[in-house]
């Protein structure tokens, strides 16, 4: 090998004795954590909230050597599926007008919520969840899940979300034009609310963006990594995923990378703070 590869034998163990340098036991040592956040993850953290993780473990490096220390080290997030539509946009009822228009940067909570359904698969048959979301910080507020897609899935979803968050009057409810949303028994709950109804335009998924990203993400995190033998066992685990990790720990792209519950918890403290002053 020495002849072939035109080396001396002594500079070949001389190689092998030698230690690594310091960049290379930075390198293992990042790696090593990055493969702890990509587990407690369960393996949905990519490159950029794999880095505030270990920024927040104090940590100095580059969101560019994760990405790389990652991709050598074989460690990926998986990737996106495809998500399904539940909207059926044929029926009779009054549609409300856009109010968002796509634009969903809402300054304080409890302001503007958006809502909509996706349906999970288990071995009894379909699990239908409703849920709705403070566009504020991406807090699911209120969720419902049930066998049959009806206006009281859609319903006790926002019952749960307005006893848990106790809106002011004329918070906007966003929703698609589903028969769901649109039929009077939804409508009769607004308004007792003091609610504003707006709906996105038909078959534009776009005008319910975020919702349609929280779906995405709990079916490519959770939903699609494991297989349900009953609805009760989805139920457990959409709860248990939402609370304890979605709303808690995950690291939100659109809020700077922290929690939803973080995020919102900043908010008030500012606020406190600012009052103070």
């Amino acid at each position: 090998m020495s002849r072939v590869l035109r080396i001396s034998r002594s500079g070949y163990f001389t190689w092998l004795k030698r230690s690594a340098s310091h960049r290379q036991r930075e390198n293992d040592h990042i790696l090593d954590r990055a493969k702890a956040a990509h587990k407690a993850s369960k393996g949905t953290y990519g490159s950029p909230r794999v880095h505030r993780d270990l920024r927040s473990e104090g940590l100095t490096c580059s969101l560019n050597r994760v990405a790389r220390i990652m991709k050598l080290g074989n460690v990926a997030a998986r990737p996106l599926r495809r998500f399904a539509v539940t909207t059926d946009s044929n029926h009779r009822h009054p549609r409300a007008a856009n109010m968002l228009d796509q634009d969903f940067a809402v300054a304080e909570p409890n302001k503007v919520w958006s809502a909509d359904i996706t349906y999970i698969w288990t071995a009894e048959g379909w699990l239908y969840l409703a849920v709705v979301l403070d566009l504020f910080n991406r807090e699911v507020v209120g969720w419902s899940m049930k066998n049959e897609i009806d206006q009281l899935l859609v319903i006790t979803a926002l019952r749960s979300a307005l006893i848990s968050r106790h809106p002011p009057a004329g918070l906007i409810c966003h929703s698609d034009q589903g028969s769901q949303y649109a039929s009077g028994a939804y409508q009769t709950e607004l308004s007792k609310a003091q609610a504003v109804c707006s709906m996105s335009r038909r078959g534009n998924c776009y005008d319910n963006a975020p919702v349609e990203s929280f779906f995405s993400t709990l079916k490519r995190e959770m939903i699609h990594r494991q297989q349900f033998r009953t609805r009760q066992e989805a139920r457990t685990a959409i709860f248990q995923w939402i609370v304890a990790w979605y709303n808690s720990k995950r690291r939100h792209s659109a809020l700077d990378f922290i929690s939803p519950k973080q995020f919102r918890m900043d908010h008030y403290q500012n606020k406190a703070s600012e009052m103070a002053a």
